[in-house]
């Protein structure tokens, strides 16, 4: 039976549930469930804090998870990234008291606190910069103010958060974020792991695209196929009346009215679309 891993609690745990029953796979009704089973897929879920998943999946106690990127390079587990999700995003920055810092090298002999201080400690050294690490479970972005900290390392949205607390970014991003799949490192090629990476691929592309139909004269199907290239052809079919064929392809989901007016002037009529739940390509 699959082991899976999925986040109990946080920013991740309803997003990655609603994408695993979008899947076709039982999710827990009761929060306080920890284990579930669903044996019409041959899968077990555990229901575990974020940040120790990849931990699990690292030591092979189960065969893969769902967490976050930045979760998984801090805890310097033996896992890997199998898929990102395309969910959780977030950007992981640096910040401090405006003019004490205009780079990261001038963190050198400073303090930072962070509360991810693996993934901090591992940028730090790849720079070549010599810093002191201190590790908070939460607000760190008042660390500078309370005299714990001279620079932060943490999540960072719009930075509001920040400049309330009298700071400002510095330098590049550490990491660009998001939820992920991953596996143990090394670990052999499984077809349950491979179905559930399909499964979860096919959801994420349907969340992309629409399928669109229309109808439009023979002699103006090159022109309108242009718009509707699909991912590798689009149907085409003949109607009853033979100077109009209809066309069936998948087209982006932000792009969807602007293709829907440009079918319209080019000659296209009866254009529908269509959600897509799931799909494998």
């Amino acid at each position: 039976m699959l082991r899976v891993a999925v986040p109990n609690k946080g920013s991740l745990s309803e997003a990655a549930s609603g994408m695993l029953r979008e899947c076709g796979y039982r999710q827990r009704s009761d929060h306080r469930e920890l284990v579930l089973q669903d044996p019409d897929n041959g899968t077990e879920f555990f229901f575990l804090r974020p940040r120790d998943i990849a931990v699990y999946v690292g030591a092979g106690q189960l065969d893969v998870g769902i967490t976050g990127r930045d979760l998984l390079l801090d805890s310097g587990a033996p896992a890997e990234e199998l898929l990102a999700l395309g969910f959780g995003g977030s950007t992981f920055r640096y910040a401090a008291r405006p003019g004490t810092a205009a780079q990261v090298e001038d963190f050198a002999g400073r303090r930072v606190a962070t509360s991810y201080p693996g993934l901090v400690a591992k940028h730090l050294a790849d720079r070549g910069v010599s810093a002191e690490v201190v590790r908070l479970d939460g607000a760190v972005e008042t660390a500078v103010q309370l005299g714990v900290a001279d620079v932060i390392a943490d999540v960072v949205s719009t930075g509001t958060t920040l400049r309330q607390a009298g700071l400002e970014v510095v330098g590049e991003p550490i990491l660009h974020s998001e939820a992920v799949l991953v596996r143990r490192t090394g670990a052999e090629p499984s077809p349950a792991v491979e179905q559930l990476r399909r499964r979860l691929q096919g959801v994420m592309i349907a969340r992309q695209y629409v399928l669109m139909d229309y109808d439009i004269r023979a002699e103006l199907v090159d022109q309108a196929v242009q718009l509707t290239p699909g991912l590798e052809s689009p149907t085409v079919s003949p109607l009853h009346d033979r100077g109009w064929v209809a066309v069936r392809a998948m087209v982006p989901r932000r792009d969807t009215n602007r293709v829907m007016d440009e079918l319209w002037e080019r000659g296209a009529r009866g254009i529908l679309v269509t959600d897509i739940s799931a799909c494998r390509l």
